[in-house]
């Protein structure tokens, strides 16, 4: 699966380590030399060029490629870069980084495959960690959602496997994971789960009880 990854910043540097570590060819745009060499340091592929430029994304392999990401810190041009892909046929995903109108996330949506807001999730954690608690069922992130975090013990059918490994419900994505006294991060593919482990994860409600047998053999 070829994908391409616009942006390296914050965002889009995880994004692309996380799939390229997870053996997807994945190419990165970015037009900020020292993010360029960043990034070919990391050992990835990298195109230095503006990735609102048709011709950059051709390079880039957009002609051959399955997916594309606007990632960068510019909601205008993720826009503009999903609307390239779209030609293309790629699947399009598109960051935002600010609350918008109604008729504007339509149009996004309309226009990308998949909006993601990762400050909105970030914010959600930071606000319940600023209260005191524990990141454990969030439930203003949506109506349907709640963020749970599960402690891994020593009988855990998960213990010793990659996080890659998991095999989780559909309604169910992992979000962090942090060893026994250690904060909680967003893990790459190939950490390894030990007893003790906490795994935060973003479920539907219907998922949570299934996720909690997959994860921790509860009956």
């Amino acid at each position: 699966m070829q994908i391409i990854v616009v942006g390296y910043g914050r965002v889009g540097s995880r994004t692309a380590r996380v799939l390229a570590e997870e053996g997807y060819d994945v190419v990165v745009v970015d037009n900020d030399h020292l993010k360029v060499e960043r990034a070919r340091e990391q050992g990835l592929t990298v195109v230095e060029g503006d990735g609102t430029d048709e011709s950059v994304l051709k390079e880039a392999g957009i002609e051959n490629a399955d997916a594309l990401g606007g990632i960068t810190g510019d909601v205008d041009i993720n826009h503009q870069i999903c609307l390239i892909g779209k030609e293309y046929g790629c699947r399009t995903v598109m960051r935002i980084s600010e609350d918008v109108s109604t008729d504007v996330y339509e149009t996004y949506v309309t226009d990308a495959d998949e909006v993601i807001y990762p400050q909105r999730l970030g914010a959600a954690g930071a606000k319940t960690a600023l209260l005191g608690g524990s990141l454990n069922a969030i439930g203003d992130l949506t109506e349907q959602l709640q963020l749970t975090v599960f402690t891994v013990d020593h009988d855990s059918p998960v213990v010793g496997k990659r996080i890659s490994e998991i095999d989780l419900p559909s309604a169910a994505r992992l979000y962090a994971h942090g060893r026994e006294r250690d904060p909680m991060t967003i893990p790459l593919p190939t950490t390894t789960v030990e007893a003790g482990d906490r795994l935060a994860l973003v479920t539907e409600q219907e998922a949570i009880d299934e996720a909690e047998s997959l994860l921790l053999g509860a009956e």
